[in-house]
């Protein structure tokens, strides 16, 4: 069995949930395009994905399966994600209601973000414990807040490049993307998980 700190490491860079499996990309090529709402919806994430998936692991080993509904942990964790998100909404509204409306739709939009939900998933394929599971949530998160906040510095600068027209925007992203997946296959080796 993999060692908690070993998955921490390996979701925020050899297995990075964004650039390995691709999931999470609607908010990534949406809010990559500043700096501070990258960050914050990547802070948002990463708090989300983090306690989810802890809550996911526990409702999961000691609700569903001492049940037999382990059948149902899809829809159990697709309502637990969108109840928290509800709950990190009202909470940014409240505290800091500047992010919450340079968010605007993408905060709620959290809930749907794949990532999230296949951190959960991962996580019960994989058979992690609970360390395990806090690890890939938090790590999964970190990775992909890494990963648009390096985006959004990158199309900061993109901007005053020199660009067919055919390739501004969406297309300029995807290639950034996929030359930065690329680049994180050099760590692959370094440290998997399983």
């Amino acid at each position: 069995m993999t060692p908690a700190p070993i998955i921490f490491f390996a979701a925020i860079i050899t297995n990075n949930i964004l650039l390995a499996d691709f999931l999470g990309m609607c908010a990534f090529t949406a809010l990559s395009r500043n700096m501070r709402t990258a960050f914050g919806m990547g802070v948002a994430v990463t708090f989300v994905m983090s306690i989810t998936t802890v809550l996911n692991y526990l409702l999961y080993h000691h609700v569903l399966l001492p049940l037999g509904i382990d059948f149902l942990s899809l829809i159990v964790f697709i309502v637990v994600i969108a109840g928290f998100v509800q709950l990190v909404e009202m909470i940014i509204e409240r505290f800091v209601p500047v992010l919450y409306y340079t968010f605007g739709i993408y905060l709620p939009l959290i809930t749907v973000n794949c990532a999230i939900l296949g951190a959960s998933l991962f996580m019960i394929l994989r058979e992690y414990g609970f360390w395990q599971s806090l690890a890939y949530g938090s790590g999964s998160g970190i990775g992909w807040t890494m990963v648009i906040c390096a985006m959004a510095g990158i199309r900061r600068r993109l901007e005053s490049a020199d660009i067919p027209p055919a390739l501004k925007g969406l297309g300029m992203t995807m290639i950034v993307t996929a030359l930065m997946a690329m680049a994180f296959m050099g760590f692959t080796g370094m440290v998997t998980i399983q």
